[in-house]
């Protein structure tokens, strides 16, 4: 199976604590040229996100603008984060179904919510009506796409679930039965080995291996959702950083794209997606500021070139 390739084109992240990393402004026409040089020809993904709270009415983008960059064989993957504090959804839906009139054309994927399982660093999980927010989101969402006749797939993620009950996807499944997991067109996995918790260079293929079979086979199945739907890993990197050299980078990355492609055919994987372009702030000596595949000054380390070459061998 061919897989899909992209990566989330900003820099800006969250830390342990759930505060923005901040660092350099982004800037787009660098953006641009990175993003050109890394997938050439081929079809590409440009992932983005924008918050959306009632309770400020502000909509944090990153990278801004993320749509500008859908150009040039490249199409955006919007990942829509609900941080509402309280449980009314008007609000919500309607910010969704607006996404989609207004960026429907450059619009390849819609990912309602992000991480709902946890609310830790980026995860939507600590609102109270963030399940509901997921299923009425992505049943809105297919409404208003076959209705505007686009060509947009909806999906909703979640990190690695290690629960043996597997309680948020049991409880995605019963909240929305079998309209909601037919109404989804991929379900996504954000995971980062040897990034949160170390893992030996020697067990990383087979950490890989099982954290995408058990997505597939343990928290899908508990959901109800049928085998057919494609797996979209939705965020996977690894920081550079004090002892964690830019030559290891590009290593890992290698090792686990490599692995992604080889249980594509098997699992049903069908994109991968690199977290992320750019570092936050190369100047600051914390992995979690330093994602990237590229510093913050936008020079590239060498897993921006490998990544490059990986895109053309099995893209």
């Amino acid at each position: 199976m061919t897989l899909l390739f992209g990566v989330y084109a900003g820099g800006l992240g969250a830390d342990e604590h759930g505060d923005i990393t901040p660092g350099p402004p982004e800037d787009a026409q660098r953006i641009a040229e990175r993003l050109d040089e890394l997938h050439g020809e081929r079809p590409f993904l440009v992932r983005g996100y924008v918050q959306y709270s009632d309770a400020d009415g502000a909509h944090l983008e990153a990278p801004p603008a993320p749509w500008q960059h859908a150009v040039r064989g490249r199409r955006l993957d919007l990942v829509a984060c609900f941080r509402e504090p309280g449980d009314d959804l008007t609000g919500w839906l309607a910010f969704l179904r607006s996404v989609i009139r207004t960026h429907g054309e450059s619009l390849a994927t819609l990912q309602v919510g992000e991480e709902a399982n946890h609310d830790g660093p980026g995860g939507d999980g600590g609102r109270p009506a963030v399940r509901r927010a997921i299923v009425e989101g992505v049943l809105a969402a297919r409404d208003e796409i076959d209705r505007l006749g686009l060509d947009v797939r909806v999906g909703c993620n979640s990190t690695p679930v290690f629960d043996p009950a597997q309680e948020f996807w049991t409880g995605l499944g019963r909240l929305g039965g079998s309209e909601f997991t037919g109404a989804l067109d991929y379900a996504g996995l954000d995971f980062f080995p040897d990034v949160f918790r170390a893992v030996p260079a020697e067990a990383l293929t087979d950490a890989v291996r099982g954290v995408l079979h058990g997505f597939r086979h343990t928290s899908l199945a508990a959901a109800g959702i049928p085998g057919r739907t494609p797996i979209h890993v939705t965020e996977n990197g690894w920081a550079t950083g004090p002892d964690r050299s830019p030559e290891r980078q590009a290593e890992v990355l290698d090792r686990i794209v490599r692995t992604v492609d080889g249980a594509s055919a098997e699992l049903g994987i069908t994109t991968y997606e690199h977290f992320a372009l750019r570092d936050a702030d190369s100047a600051v000596p914390d992995t979690m500021y330093q994602f990237g595949l590229v510093r913050s000054d936008y020079t590239p380390k060498p897993a921006f070139h490998r990544y490059g070459a990986l895109i053309r061998e099995l893209g």
